[in-house]
This record gives structure tokens, sequence and C-alpha cells, in this order.
């Protein structure tokens, strides 16, 4: 027996209209009926071509403002039928049920609605009942039935008809199917996850997790494993929206890295000031800010110039001439930015294999979104780190007070290493860093690790004291102890901001007033693990 089954008759109800009516075209050019709904089937007839509405099939009218109108066994009967069951075959002859060989649907646009922020009201009538259940049903039946959810597989469709002459094979069909299914997961999930933040239900009993395909990946983080990048429609300002306009295909540690950059320098508004972030390996080599995108790439450049080779560069403004010809002095995996003048993309051009790409805009810093990390049989979620404090929030726990100057570092400080991975000690001056101590098991290595690098920078420039000489110091967790602090000190450390909340508090600020330093609390951590 073949797997090969024809099309002959087909349903197409869909709210994403893109191609529709060269579908209906096609399909009806090779001598396939059309059934529709509503608007779907104005615009076939629009188009010239003979459609038969539902309703006429079902012997009902739409109802209930559209809310009933294929939920009716003479469309699922037509869907759900076995063609080679007799039993089934009866009943359709008994009832004067049709097969439908083809289904057609995109759903209601719940994700459009939620992406514009709709009311309460207008989210619930934007949730599809009828289109799922058909494509459910189809999905099922697929040893007989195709259906299509995606605009993009029309092609592949008529394609598969031509090649078979008016057939379609098994796994041409399987592959829809599990398309369709993934379809009405990634629906039902935007429903479940929409509501539960409508109602306020922080931890759901059930919580579903989906996303859409943007690219096959060459290989995951090694070569040996492989991956695939995938968006999840909220269109978040970043890498996942941006336009690519040169170079080579983006990897897994690309995106990784491209996504800690860009989100580090949106801490920074393009308002008050240019800001650089040069990233390695997911952790800042060099944040800076500066009167010019060119000024703070340079102060990002001098933090650590060894890890910036091979880096990912985030700006907080469009890319301009000055700062392009700044970062092709050296090798660079990728830029980010908010846009880009024709003059900088005219630099870049000479680099093929540096990748630009160009959002609409800076990720909000401060907008909640849910976080998800996957463990060994499961999934951790929590809000994205969107903690903020300003300086009416820094509690000075010192003899010494901070001048404004160091609170100015102390806050740019604590915003770095907000994006450091734990344990993280940022040192500062000037708004830039200079030194990054990242992922160390101690905080007490962190300070060492940032100081080394100070101190390695400082020679390279040709300079007798450290970088971190009278620098602000961020601690992205308290201090257990007074070493670290101590160590952070002696690496030429003024002033530190760090969360406060240590049993051993006391001791700390104790070393601290000892040691000549201004000290503020922030009563907030930012672990990033």
């Amino acid at each position: 027996m073949t797997d090969l089954h024809p099309v002959r008759r087909a349903l197409l109800s869909v709210s994403d209209k893109t191609g529709l009516t060269e579908l209906g075209k096609a399909l009806s050019e090779r001598g396939v009926e059309l059934l529709s709904t509503g608007g779907s089937a104005k615009a076939l007839r629009d188009a010239g071509l003979t459609v038969k509405d539902v309703s006429e099939v079902t012997g009902f009218p739409e109802m209930m403002d559209g809310r009933v109108k294929t939920l009716h066994p003479m469309v699922h009967g037509g869907l759900l039928a076995l063609r080679d069951n007799d039993t089934h075959v009866a009943a359709m002859n008994e009832h004067g049920i049709g097969t439908i060989d083809l289904l057609v649907v995109n759903l209601y646009p719940f994700e459009a609605a939620l992406a514009r922020g709709a009311g309460y009201d207008e989210m619930i009538e934007n949730i599809d009942i009828g289109g799922p259940a058909m494509i459910r049903a189809a999905s099922k039946n697929h040893l007989f039935v195709n259906v299509v959810t995606d605009v993009q597989d029309y092609e592949a469709l008529l394609a598969e008809l031509d090649r078979n002459d008016g057939q379609t094979s098994y796994a041409f069909r399987q592959r829809l199917s599990q398309t369709a299914y993934a379809r009405t997961a990634a629906y039902d999930a935007a429903v479940s996850n929409w509501m539960a933040s409508a109602i306020e239900e922080k931890t759901p009993r059930r919580r579903a997790f989906a996303g859409e395909l943007k690219q096959t990946l060459r290989y995951g983080e090694n070569s040996h494993q492989e991956a695939a990048f995938y968006t999840d429609g909220s269109n978040r300002p970043g890498v996942a929206t941006a336009q690519q306009l040169q170079g080579k295909e983006l990897s897994y540690n690309n995106i990784n890295d491209t996504d800690a950059a860009y989100e580090l320098v949106a801490e920074f508004d393009p308002a008050d000031s240019a800001a650089v972030a040069i990233i390695k390996h997911a952790n800042p080599c060099g944040v800076a800010k500066g009167a010019t995108l060119a000024e703070a790439y340079q102060k990002a450049f001098d933090c650590d110039r060894t890890s910036a080779f091979g880096g990912i560069v985030a700006l907080n403004q469009p890319l301009d001439a000055d700062t392009a010809a700044k970062i092709v002095e050296i090798f660079t995996e990728v830029v980010i930015a908010p846009g880009a003048s024709e003059q900088a993309k005219e630099i870049f051009a000479a680099k093929k294999n540096l990748r630009l790409l160009l959002t609409d805009g800076l990720p909000d810093p401060r907008k909640a979104i849910t976080a998800y990390k996957q463990v060994a049989g499961g999934m951790l979620v929590q809000d994205k780190d969107v903690g903020y404090v300003d300086m009416g929030d820094l509690k000075v726990v010192t003899k010494t007070a901070p001048s404004e100057a160091q609170m100015q570092d102390m806050l740019f400080a604590w915003k770095v290493a907000k994006h450091v991975k734990s344990n993280a000690i940022v040192y500062v001056k000037d708004s830039a860093t200079v030194g990054v101590g990242a992922g160390q098991m101690s905080r007490l290595d962190s300070a060492n690790v940032a100081a080394a690098k100070a101190g390695r920078m400082a020679a390279e420039l040709g300079l007798e004291e450290s970088l971190a000489k009278g620098c602000a110091v961020a601690s992205d967790a308290f201090f257990p102890f007074a070493d670290g602090l101590l160590e952070a000190a002696a690496a030429g450390g003024a002033c530190v901001i760090q969360p406060g909340g240590s049993m051993r508090d006391d001791e700390v600020i104790k070393a601290a007033n000892d040691a000549g330093l201004a000290m503020v609390f922030t009563g907030m951590r930012h672990f990033r693990h």
C-alpha cells in the first residue's frame, strides 16, 4: 500500500492572510475544492476563486460572534475519519460527511495582541478555539490529512503536490503534523503564561515553555554539540531581534555573549552619556562611559586589551565612523548597536568576518521578564534581575563619607557588577572599569584577579602605578570576611559599594575604617551564576 494520498478538498481559515489568495489559486489550479470561513472566504472570492462556506457544509451559520463555526461533525468527521477503516467510511456515507485532505489554519493573533499590551477582555477574545481543535484533529490523522499552520510551509506544500502528481507522502504529512502540534503547544503556552501574569500567579502548578526556531547553529558551546537558536516572541531588543548587516553566521557562543553585552550596556541611559561594553565569555572585560562613543570605547578597551581581542562590543548609541575606526584596529567578533551611520557601515564592510548587528533600540533593564535555566530533571524559573539602586538608596556605614565623584563611580561599578559572574569584584575609576574579577570561588580571589588585571594594564600603558589607584570597588554580594575588602584596598581601592548583611559586617566596617575607606551598603545583592 502506497503512503501517497491525494489532496482533493481543503479547508482554509486563517487570521494571517499573507499568501492566502496565491495559495488558493495554486490549489484551485490543481483541482482542489476550497472550503473556507469568514474573512478568508471573502478574500478568496475577491480573488475570483470558487469557495464553499463551511456554514454550507455544516448546515449551521457562524454564530456567537464567530466563536462557533467549525466545531461540528461535518468538519471534524472530515478531518478525523480513517479512510481505510470500513466503519469510519460507512459513518461518513451515512451522514454525508466529506473528507478534508488539507487544513490550512494559523490561529487568532493572540501573541500579537499580547505584544501590543491589549487589555484582558481583548486578550480573551483572541484565544482561538476552533483553530486549535481542527489542528489537533488533522494532526492526529496525519496518516491521511495534511495540516499547515505556517505561511512558510505554503511553498513546500505546493512543491510536494507537484512532485507527487497532486499527492503528499506520509513523511511530509508527519513533518507538518509535528510542526502543527508545536504551534498549538506554543499558542497554549502563550495563553497560560499570560493568564498566570494577569491573575498574578507567581508559581503556577504547571508552566509551559515555547519557542520558534530562528536558526540552526553550526554547533553549540563545543563542536561536538548540536544547537539551535529559538526566539520566545517577546520582541525584546537584542540579539534575537537584531538585523545582521554583515559577517558570517553567529555561533552559539556569539549569541550568548552578545546578549550579555547588550543587556549590560543598556544599563546606561544613552541620553546621559555614551557607553560601551566589551564582553568575553559572557563576562565584561571593559565597560566605560564617555563624552563620545569613541572615548567610551577607548576607556573600555584600556581596561583589558588582551581580553578584548576577539570579544563582543555593545554600544548604547548608534555606531559612528570614529568609533568604527577604533573597533576595527583589532579583531572583534560581533558589534551590536541601536543603529549605525553609513560611514561606519562602510568602515566595517572592509572586515568581512566582523558581524554587525543593529537593533531598533535598547532593552529596558528594569522591565520584569521571566528567566529560565535548565537543571537535571527540571527548570529553574525566576524573575530577571532588574534590581536597581540610586544615590538615595545607599547607606554610608563608615566614618569617611564618599565624595560625589566617588558615589558616581560606585554606582557605575554596581551596575557592571550586576552583569559579572559571581563571585564578582569590579574596580572603576572615572566611569570606566579598570579591573574585573569574575567567577572565582572566593571573593578574595576575585579581588586578586581584578587587582592583577589593573596592574598588568598599567604596565602595558606605561603607567607607574596601578589603574586601580583611587578606584571605587563593587562587590556583588557582601564580604563574608574582611580579607577581600583589604585586598581591594591594597590594590588601590578608595571606596566600596556592597550589599551588606553579613554576620561579620561590624568586622568589615572596622577594617574599612582602619584602612581609611569610604563604604556604602545597597541592601541588595546581584548573584549571577
